[in-house]
């Protein structure tokens, strides 16, 4: 950029970066917690957008959405209040894998979040670029921005987005451009790299086309509806009747007239062209991607879905792609039902940069400058909720920065925010990271149903959960305690006509007196069933008859998870110094050497998950730790 003559602007206790999923909830947690907070965004309309994917939750992703909501975030209540259809996924297996999705209208969601941004106490809003970062040695100063404003602050959270240099792909067409077409930001990425020495990586992601709604053939496709009974996302919502008129979606397929356009014309695609650097995401490929590598599959699924109620635009899931407008045009045409598709907003794909975020903690600041925070897609995530589940957590952190406290960190046995966090900062990721609960080794104590369970104490603790939520929280607890301890003492003797009940039932005779609580736990009955067995049942609330009913069908399973906790704990505690030099350690292979040497993690539990850190190699350090302290005492 030209010399600027830069004018004081102000003074923040924390400048958030970008107004995306992570910045809001970076700049609300921050603003909530008594940190004067700044947010910058290179245009309004641009807050909480949502460019790709017109939803919000999933497999993974839901628990994401209740964890911020037990925290004290945002997201949940504005989903609860813009959503358009509402499906619980994964209802024919286990609870660890029940994730609530929902459709989001689009411009609603931006709306609604947009005017609690604006009026949030302590949290200033403005349209500006961020162009550079100040430091003065490892502590930051400072922001430049595009329109000569100088704002002085302590600490400062980038939730830059996929903005950073970004690029648009359509075949031989490509052209500098942020997501939905707002501009990219094209002066951070070289005071990251110039003032901070950073190695940007080059990250790819993709969206399909918009297709007008009247030009879809819907008679030939499966209508896909939502649940009768709404589960609402946030917990403060729990006893509330949120069942409203839902919008359809529908499935429809590809087909092998599809493929062939695809084949015949794959060398028009940008990657195949080699005009993108970076690596897509593995779980999100291209329809591209997944013609080519799939070649024996005659059809994939396509869900269409619409992006609100003010709009007749139809998103076509599934079908990502890099190909040229022109060949879009042609293999859209081939899917089933979209034969007359008149296509508003083409398919494209998309580059930007983003970090490595192995140099960052678990509080998501980085190792060598203080009060330099990450979240969101520049840490190499993909999706709305990954993004805002760093940014409650990189907010929380700035504004405990600038009050002298310790950092609030969440471990992989405490939450799945915990686990997307540990994985980005101690594996890293060469491509955009998905959550999916695959990655929780301890998914049966970290439910969705049990999010608020396991944080709300956290974020009342912190300072964001205020009285009226905790209020319902300490309710909710207190009677799922009270009525798994009544049940225990409901006795059922071995009648003749308890029995023929539990036959009618189609359950065994009893030969003993049992508990309520005992019959819950054969597969075949649950607490539903056993009330004409109970007879002074007290009017529960749904909610919590579930968590009751999951406490006590998996109860043996919870117990061995949680002794796997405790262990796990005992190896998270045990803390390695920042400064340690691994090099001088005898017995680790140079490997384990390098790789410790790069992340320097704060515990043996998490070098224990560093790719290349052998068994033999925590053993070593273990041994080490040993020796320190035994030289300790010693002193």
């Amino acid at each position: 950029m030209a010399d600027i003559r830069y004018y004081e602007a102000g003074d923040f206790d924390t400048v958030v970066i970008g107004a995306g999923h992570a910045g809001s909830e970076a700049a609300l947690a921050a603003a909530r917690l008594g940190a004067k907070t700044l947010l910058l965004v290179t245009n309004l309309n641009s807050i909480a957008e949502m460019p790709c994917n017109p939803n919000i939750g999933g497999t993974g992703k839901g628990h994401l959405v209740r964890e911020i909501d037990a925290l004290g975030g945002e997201m949940a209540k504005v989903i609860d209040k813009t959503f358009i259809q509402s499906r619980m996924l994964n209802t024919s297996k286990g609870p660890a894998v029940h994730s609530l999705r929902v459709q989001a209208d689009k411009r609603r969601y931006h709306e609604v979040m947009k005017r609690v941004l604006e009026n949030e106490d302590n949290l200033y809003l403005v349209e500006d670029e961020a162009v550079r970062i100040l430091r003065d040695g490892n502590e930051i100063t400072g922001v430049l921005t595009r329109d000569g404003a100088k704002y002085n602050t302590k600490t400062v959270v980038l939730c830059t987005g996929t903005y950073l240099r970004s690029r648009i792909f359509m075949g031989e067409v490509n052209f500098p451009a942020g997501p939905s077409g707002f501009s990219p930001a094209n002066h951070l990425s070289k005071s990251l790299e110039e003032d901070f020495g950073l190695k940007l990586l080059r990250l790819k992601t993709g969206t399909p086309a918009r297709v007008l709604r009247k030009s879809i053939n819907f008679s030939t496709m499966a209508p896909q509806y939502g649940d009768e009974n709404v589960v609402p996302f946030s917990f403060s919502n729990i006893d509330k009747n949120l069942n409203k008129e839902q919008e359809p979606c529908f499935l429809t397929y590809t087909t092998p007239e599809c493929h062939q356009i695809i084949r015949d014309n794959i060398e028009r695609s940008a990657l195949a062209l080699g005009d993108i650097e970076g690596k897509g995401p593995r779980y999100c490929p291209s329809i591209e991607d997944k013609v080519m590598r799939f070649s024996d599959r005659d059809s994939h699924q396509v869900f269409i879905e619409p992006e609100g109620l003010s709009t007749d635009e139809m998103y076509i899931q599934g079908v990502s792609s890099s190909l040229p407008v022109e060949v879009q045009q042609q293999f859209y045409r081939k899917i089933i039902g979209l034969e007359n598709c008149r296509i508003l907003r083409p398919a494209y794909a998309i580059e930007y940069d983003a970090i490595d975020a192995t140099l960052l903690t678990r509080s998501l600041e980085h190792m060598d400058f203080k009060g330099m925070f990450f979240a969101g897609q520049i840490n190499g995530s993909s999706g709305y909720e990954e993004a805002a589940g760093q940014g409650i957590v990189a907010g929380i952190n700035a504004a405990l920065k600038v009050q002298g406290k310790e950092p609030f960190i969440l471990d992989r046995s405490e939450a799945y925010i915990g686990v997307l966090i540990d994985d980005l900062v101690t594996k890293g990721t060469k491509e955009p990271y998905r959550m999916m609960t695959s990655r929780a080794e301890y998914r049966l104590t970290l439910r969705q149903d049990n999010a608020d369970l396991r944080l709300t104490q956290k974020g009342r603790d912190i300072g964001l959960v205020d009285d009226e939520r905790y209020a319902g929280f300490i309710y909710r607890k207190e009677e799922i305690e009270k009525e798994i301890a009544r049940i225990k003492k409901v006795k059922i003797t071995p009648t003749a006509e308890n029995n023929k009940i539990l036959e009618e039932l189609g359950s065994t005779d009893l030969t003993n007196t049992s508990s309520i609580y005992e019959l819950i736990k054969r597969p075949e009955l649950d607490y539903e069933k056993l009330a004409v067995l109970d007879k002074e049942r007290p009017d529960v609330r749904a909610d919590i008859v579930r968590n009751v009913e999951i406490e006590i069908k998996y109860e043996g399973y919870i117990k061995k998870q949680e002794i796997q906790i405790r262990q796990f704990k005992k190896l998270e505690t045990k803390k390695l110094d920042k400064d340690l030099d691994y090099k001088m350690i005898e017995g680790l292979r140079n490997e384990a050497k390098e790789k410790l040497q790069d992340i320097r993690p704060e515990s043996i539990g998490q070098a224990s998950r560093i790719t290349g850190v052998s068994p033999a190699d925590i053993n070593v350090l273990l041994i080490y730790l040993e020796h320190k302290r035994r030289q300790n005492e010693a002193s």
